[in-house]
């Protein structure tokens, strides 16, 4: 029974993010869209390895996934709270938990169409030299790494209304995206960024997808994000019951 719950409330949640053109912009068609500008100007650069616009699909693509979790469960959340359908939720025979997971799940298919779309992207315009296995591992890591963000997404969901919380979410998502170097190099930016981005969770996860492309070290950036997603699933746990109404 429960899992035909869940199956009803994640078909609900995959068409209201549909229904909600401005988070649909934000979290899947600008983040493509960025992707798409820069591979087609700097996609075809290589140093011998791989080209720039297969890397690229790392750092973009984490940004891309980011923008989807970070984006839509909170702010379906705070949407929720503002009809009191939160409220009703908590009071109904349907477990509390089973909503919220369903708003996180309802994400992923999102995030890994952005995923997708980036890699047929860079394909088309000739940038593409990964293997398909690579590739897959690469889109694995990513939107499993992303579920964390999803948990910041409804610590903040919780508290504030909907407006509120997506300036709140575009004022983190969009700087800590910039300085872990998921638009540009690190290599070419002010090296306080470097200093800056070892600290922010964002930089492990992209650091993580490129290593399933050039087979560096992982453990660091994996510890890091299991902090991370400790510290998000309290800091999630604390709101909910604190939920604003």
């Amino acid at each position: 029974m429960t899992r035909q719950v869940f199956g009803v409330e994640v078909a609900d949640e995959l068409r209201g993010i549909v229904r909600e053109p401005a988070a649909l912009f934000f979290s899947v068609v600008m983040p493509v869209a960025f992707f798409a500008l820069f591979v087609s100007l700097f996609g075809k650069f290589s140093n011998g390895g791989l080209s720039a616009g297969t890397q690229m699909i790392a750092t973009f693509g984490t940004f891309g996934v980011i923008s989807v979790v970070l984006m839509n469960p909170g702010l379906g959340v705070a949407a929720d709270r503002e009809r009191g359908w939160l409220r009703a939720k908590q009071v109904s025979s349907v477990p509390i938990g089973v909503t919220l997971a369903a708003k996180v799940v309802a994400a992923l298919p999102y995030a890994a169409g952005v995923l997708v779309a980036m890699t047929a992207t860079a394909a088309l315009t000739g940038a593409l030299n990964a293997p398909a296995l690579s590739l897959l591992w690469l889109g694995v890591v990513l939107v499993v790494g992303s579920l964390p963000f999803a948990l910041v997404s409804l610590a903040i969901g919780f508290q504030v209304k909907a407006g509120a919380g997506a300036a709140i979410l575009n004022a983190i998502m969009i700087p800590t995206s910039v300085v872990s170097g998921l638009w540009m190099p690190l290599d070419i930016m002010p090296s306080f960024f470097r200093d800056i981005a070892v600290f922010l969770p964002n930089y492990h996860l992209s650091e993580l997808a490129r290593a399933q492309l050039n087979g560096v070290p992982v453990l660091t950036h994996v510890l890091v994000l299991l902090a991370f997603t400790a510290v998000a699933a309290v800091a999630a746990g604390v709101s909910y019951r604190h939920a604003r109404s």
